[in-house]
């Protein structure tokens, strides 16, 4: 953490404006995040072509939006491609002629960096998978730059994303497939389980307040447990099973259930969906 603020502050500034394509929710948490940091809104450019959207950023955030590309993208040193993946091409198209100069950072799942360096005309592009605790500053961003980024500008990178939460690099751009599907997808499966819990609270006669509390500080709790700890998982599951306990009988059903063999088969369908969604949008 501290390396990441350390990058922030040196390097936020390195681009003095900043560019946005899209201002849906993973941009809104990036640009509250540089605000909140000191940035001044008049340096951050969104194109936006949805008139609500363009109001709440415009009621959130005191910055306005561009309905479409023009020449005011020119002024940015650094492009954050937040598009739905299907719509990239077409909100590229505008964009390619004021944007080749600057550095491209992509939170959009799918689209490899070869068909962003094309559509943008330049090869100094990293390619982002955040997750959506990033809206509350807890996210973690898997990061992949393209050999025409420098040391100097993944820092960048880096700061930029700071205020979202924890940023991790990858050396291979096939590993953000699994990126995706461990930790783009993970919070979907972390609801998932709290559902679980929630439901077998209601069937045990709590209510339904009681079993959301009891869920989600049971959750926030082990995981503070588990950063804090030197030790693995394993162990500090070990410490709290007994045998012939009551853990012992919920985790011997999960066993014999094949629960950690049907997440981990979960997990890789998504990386394989990943890879797919890749060869779908291009190359």
């Amino acid at each position: 953490m501290r390396r990441c603020w350390r990058a922030f502050t040196e390097y936020t500034e390195a681009m003095n404006t900043i560019a946005f394509i899209g201002g849906g929710n993973m941009a809104s948490a990036i640009i509250g995040g540089l605000l909140k940091n000191g940035r001044h809104a008049a340096s951050i450019i969104v194109v936006e072509p949805f008139a609500a959207q363009r109001s709440k950023l415009l009621a959130d955030f005191n910055i306005s939006a561009l309905p479409a590309a023009d020449a005011t993208l020119a002024k940015a040193d650094g492009v954050v491609w937040a598009v739905k993946p299907q719509l990239f091409s077409s909100a590229a198209a505008p964009c390619a002629a004021h944007v080749s100069h600057a550095l491209h950072l992509s939170v959009m799942a799918g689209i490899r960096s070869d068909s962003i360096a094309t559509a943008v005309g330049s090869q100094r592009v990293v390619r982002a998978m955040p997750n959506t605790p990033a809206l509350v500053g807890q996210g973690i961003s898997g990061l992949f730059a393209r050999a025409a980024v420098s040391a100097a500008e993944k820092l960048q990178i880096e700061a930029l994303l700071a205020p979202t939460g924890q940023t991790l690099w990858v050396e291979h751009e096939a590993d953000l497939d699994a990126v995706t599907a461990l930790s783009g997808s993970g919070p979907a499966y972390v609801f998932y389980f709290i559902e679980a819990m929630m439901q077998a609270a209601d069937d045990m006669g709590l209510s339904a307040a009681q079993g959301r509390q009891l869920a989600l500080a049971t959750f926030a709790g082990s995981t503070a447990l588990a950063q804090a700890s030197v030790e693995p998982p394993h162990v500090l599951r070990d410490r709290v099973t007994s045998k012939g306990g009551t853990t012992f009988a919920a985790l011997s059903a999960m066993q014999a259930a094949g629960v950690k063999a049907a997440v981990v088969s979960a997990i890789q369908a998504a990386q394989n969906r990943a890879r797919e969604l890749g060869d779908e949008f291009g190359a």
